[in-house]
């Protein structure tokens, strides 16, 4: 059986989707994006900045789940430029303790809203 995960303290999915789903003990999370969930505002400039409000959007989404960013096993985080992989890296470290997951991190045409930066994680429960 499957449950739907949400919460306001993330932003809302802005299509046909769920924010996540939790199954069998696991959570996989949709791609998140740098919007502040307390204005709707999307956070522009520096894909340093919009690193780190994503993380922290996918860690609340975590939260509600009753995982945290500790119980992560994979993400895959989607970059608009790859010259901004080593400012995205620090901001990763920050919220990911080792061991790290395991990850992939691919270069894209165009991310929702014409962000910098989308991650989405698969975790334990």
């Amino acid at each position: 059986m499957k449950t739907v995960i949400s919460t306001d303290k993330a932003p809302a999915a802005i299509g046909p989707y769920s924010q996540a789903i939790e199954v069998n003990g696991m959570v996989y999370t949709s791609g998140v994006i740098p919007i502040n969930p307390a204005t709707g505002e999307l956070v522009t400039g520096a894909a340093k900045d919009q690193a780190d409000q994503a993380f922290r959007n996918l860690k609340a989404l975590l939260e509600e789940a009753g995982s945290s960013m500790e119980k992560v096993v994979k993400t895959v985080v989607f970059i608009k430029d790859m010259n901004e992989f080593g400012a995205i890296n620090e901001v990763y470290a920050q919220y990911f303790p080792a061991p790290y997951p395991a990850r992939s991190c691919v270069e894209v045409a165009r991310l929702p809203k014409d962000v910098a930066i989308e991650i989405e994680a698969v975790a334990l429960k």
